[in-house]
């Protein structure tokens, strides 16, 4: 292997992981030893057996996440197996650890196929059955790389069981995501959220979700499009009562192509290269065209820049090197924070919509000098080529973290008794400053 090549670069950075155990306490004397193990440990066991609720005192359950997999969705690579999700799971906790200074710790399942197989379909049950027995270490559970539509089911019905925050970042977090650029789009085109006409093209997790987020953040009119073309009322093969057949519309259009027409957004969680340059000039006025498929998006930017010409629109991607990235360490990192710092048993909508708000409203104001030197090939001042904030951005770990603590507290999900939004707010402040 040539050691300046890409690759062997790569491959180098994850030799022998990217995580690891740190402690936040010293174990330096016998007086030490006797406090962090026995004898003194009994009565920190005694205590929470007598009240379970101050296992988020007396251990690291409050700030620590479990990154759950069965490596059946990795990336856009497909079903690789949980051995093959590693990497990726480590690298949440990386992410959860330097954006947001929450701990977290890879979870790979194991047997977790239909009738026991090696490989094929997860079966819900043995992956819902894991994930319970391992939760009381943890103060959330996020859920990873978990192929639809098991990953419905398996964060419902967590969601259902557990008293700690539940979360598929695959649906959700690119969903919060698209909702905050949405929202700025409409302010940049000067439109309400209801008068917008959506197009989503990819009826798995993300884009099930993404519907979902939008129509709880003011959308109402979204055409969903599938494989086989728009999911409208009375589709052949779409059994009543699935998740399809609830996002069925009335409509005449059959096709994507079709339902571009007049259509103010796309968004794309589909496949590379599966709209034509010809489409994207038959969409409304100043539209947003948003193809988030990785690495090789829905339409290439270039070739919407080559119809769009000199007239209004904006384009948003998946990658880095283009603006306008939907990256979900926008979300999940600064989410798990405010859950985790008030103890709440689930992240609701509201939360979730409350995340989305915060990150477009951080997109409006001036970033400071420390992210605008990260930056230096582009100018991050809101408009079309900057509707989203940078992930290095450390003003949104305050904003975000806050903006979800406060909704939980109102939600009645909070298990703390009391919250100070200024107080909260300056202690982020501060936090922020020491990672």
């Amino acid at each position: 292997m040539n050691p300046n090549d890409k690759e062997t670069q790569v491959l180098n950075y994850h030799r022998g992981g990217k995580v690891a155990l740190g402690l936040p306490k010293q174990l330096k004397s016998v007086d030490d030893l006797c406090l962090a193990y026995t004898p003194g440990v009994a009565l920190a066991v005694k205590q929470i057996a007598a009240e379970p609720e101050t296992a988020f005192d007396y251990t690291a359950k409050g700030g620590t996440v479990a990154v759950v997999s069965d490596g059946t969705a990795i990336l856009g690579l497909g079903d690789l197996g949980p051995s093959a999700s590693i990497p990726v799971m480590e690298g949440k906790s990386v992410l959860f650890k330097v954006f947001a200074n929450v701990n977290s710790w890879p979870v790979v399942l194991d047997n977790c196929r239909k009738d026991g197989a090696k490989t094929g379909p997860t079966d819900p049950e043995r992956v819902i059955a894991a994930t319970a027995a391992i939760a009381p270490m943890y103060g959330g559970i996020n859920l990873e790389d978990i192929a639809a539509p098991a990953c419905f089911e398996i964060e419902d019905r967590l969601a259902e069981m557990l008293d700690i925050p539940v979360f598929h970042d695959d649906q959700w977090g690119t969903a919060i995501i698209v909702l905050a650029a949405v929202k700025n789009f409409a302010v940049l085109r000067g439109s309400d959220m209801r008068e917008l006409d959506v197009v989503i093209n990819g009826a798995g997790a993300a884009g099930m979700r993404i519907r979902e987020m939008l129509m709880a953040g003011g959308v109402e009119r979204v055409i969903m499009c599938d494989t086989k073309g728009v999911i409208y009322q009375g589709r052949p093969g779409d059994a009543p009562g699935s998740m399809k057949a609830g996002v069925a519309v009335d409509t005449p259009a059959r096709t994507l192509r079709e339902a571009l027409v007049g259509a103010s957004v796309f968004i794309g969680v589909s496949v590379r290269d599966c709209v034509e340059k010809e489409w994207i000039a038959t969409m409304a006025e100043h539209p947003a065209v948003f193809a988030l498929s990785n690495p090789d998006p829905e339409i290439r930017p270039e070739l919407v820049a080559e119809v769009m010409g000199d007239k209004p629109y904006v384009m948003a991607t998946g990658r880095s090197d283009f603006p306008n990235q939907i990256n979900n360490v926008l979300c999940f990192p600064f989410l798990f924070r405010g859950a985790l710092d008030v103890r709440a048993r689930k992240i609701t909508r509201n939360m979730k919509v409350a995340a989305a708000e915060a990150l477009a409203a951080a997109a409006r104001r001036e970033p400071d000098a420390a992210t605008k030197s990260l930056y230096p090939n582009e100018t991050l001042t809101f408009g079309r080529n900057y509707i989203i904030p940078k992930p290095f951005d450390k003003g949104i770990f305050t904003e975000v973290s806050l903006a979800v603590a406060k909704t939980a507290f109102a939600d009645g999900v909070a298990r703390v008794a009391d919250f100070d939004a200024d107080a909260y707010k300056a202690k982020l402040d501060e936090m922020r400053t020491t990672f």
